[in-house]
């Protein structure tokens, strides 16, 4: 299984266009200005592409997901899982398009997730939608259990952010992915114990935060899991990658933008 980090970064992406409007001089490490010589601080809105037994698999299409596709030369897309309906996590939906022209793309999610998506691209699901440029053919699953897929089991891990009643995790295999979280119950924990790889968010150093882990909280949940390796992910402009890594067990590491793993 090979793991390609598409985006590591909040809604707000890094440089943040508040920071670039103040002359960077209000960012709180620097990060935004750094990331202008530094690469591994520009972070796209979190995404990652898993790919096993010659598929690939999107989770979350993020605002940022044309740039990504065209870095990472991501030429073929087979299904999509998506974690919740929140703008960064889908607003790249309509740009998956090109990979629909053959047949349609399977898209797995909560019921509140669907229900949202079919909301707010009502279009694409339209009948009587005029193609013109072309819309993405998209066919919805509700997957609220376990389900197959392309050989491996794909296990949903519900988890407390904010007021959603149907924010994912995913598990699969040996690899547990949890881009936006702030609470987890012990029904789904149980679901990630044992994970070789555990991607998890960490939204920022310090001052507690209503939807998300901050870093403290983030180190303390991946040692709770124990993994052989954990990437925190979903970073906003606070985290800066060698100040903050200094404390760090030897299994931690901040993810960004390109990085590949193979399990």
């Amino acid at each position: 299984m090979e793991i390609t980090f598409l985006g590591t970064g909040t809604s707000h992406g890094v440089p943040t266009i508040d920071c670039m409007i103040n002359g960077y001089s209000t960012c709180p490490q620097g990060v935004c200005k750094l990331s202008v010589t530094d690469p591994r601080h520009q972070r796209t809105r979190s995404s990652i592409m898993v790919e096993w037994n010659q598929y690939t698999v999107l989770i979350d299409v993020s605002a940022d997901f044309r740039q990504q596709a065209l870095r990472e030369n991501i030429t073929k897309i087979d299904s999509v899982l998506i974690t919740h309906g929140h703008a960064d996590h889908v607003t790249g939906l309509p740009d998956i398009r090109s990979y629909t022209k053959d047949k349609p793309l399977t898209l797995y999610g909560s019921e509140e997730t669907i229900a949202m998506i079919r909301k707010s691209y009502s279009y694409v699901f339209d009948s009587n939608t005029y193609i013109g440029g072309g819309i993405p053919h998209i066919e919805t699953i509700a997957a609220e259990d376990s389900f197959e897929l392309f050989g491996k089991t794909v296990v949903p891990v519900k988890v407390g952010h904010g007021t959603l009643r149907g924010c994912y995790g995913y598990r699969i295999g040996p690899l547990a992915y949890i881009p936006d979280m702030r609470t987890i119950d012990d029904e789904n924990l149980r679901k990630i114990e044992g994970a070789e790889v555990l991607i998890l968010n960490c939204l920022r150093r310090q001052r507690e935060h209503s939807t998300h882990l901050i870093l403290p909280q983030s180190m303390e949940f991946a040692r709770r899991i124990s993994p052989r390796q954990c990437y925190f992910i979903h970073m906003c402009h606070d985290i800066h990658y060698e100040l903050d890594s200094k404390e760090f067990d030897s299994f931690m590491e901040f993810s960004y933008d390109g990085l590949k793993v193979v399990i």
